[in-house]
């Protein structure tokens, strides 16, 4: 039988929530070739019909050797810029039919008090039966956490940068 798994899991920043959210998430594929070449070879919108109601958006990432797998596509179920809030769906790579059957996140970006944000992140995954879960939350809970301190100090060392 498969087994599902959830976490949940926040991460703090400086970096105001509407530059985060724009920067980490929305234009992730746009940045991540630039920010951490060492991991991701080309990011790219394969499908896109942005901000039309029922739109699809599918937006692949290709790896170099230093990931287990060479690329992952999600389809965006649902992006709000202007709550900061997106859901994605792993739609093929990232472990798909090896290791995963389903996988989800929903990312939120909320501000804090001191002008910085804070980052909630529901993920789920749902594991092929022969799969033993390891250190799969950690890792991907570190990842998760690579890529929003990687674009924070990207938009503290440029300031100018997804002003919003």
């Amino acid at each position: 039988m498969a087994s599902t798994n959830s976490w949940t899991y926040e991460i703090e920043s400086s970096v105001a929530a509407p530059r985060l959210f724009c920067a980490g998430v929305k234009h992730w594929h746009v940045l991540a070739p630039k920010l951490v070449p060492q991991i991701v070879v080309s990011a790219h919108s394969v499908e896109e019909d942005e901000g039309s109601i029922g739109s699809v958006v599918v937006r692949q990432f290709d790896f170099t050797s230093a990931m287990p797998f060479s690329l992952l596509k999600e389809r965006i179920e649902f992006l709000d810029a202007e709550k900061c809030e997106f859901k994605w769906t792993l739609i093929e790579g990232g472990g798909i039919g090896t290791g995963i059957e389903m996988a989800t996140s929903h990312v939120k970006v909320e501000p804090t008090a001191n002008g910085g944000s804070v980052v909630k992140v529901d993920s789920s995954y749902k594991f092929l039966p022969s799969v033993e879960v390891n250190d799969e939350i950690t890792k991907a809970k570190e990842s998760v956490t690579a890529i929003f301190k990687t674009v924070e100090a990207y938009l503290i060392a440029n300031p100018q940068e997804y002003t919003v």
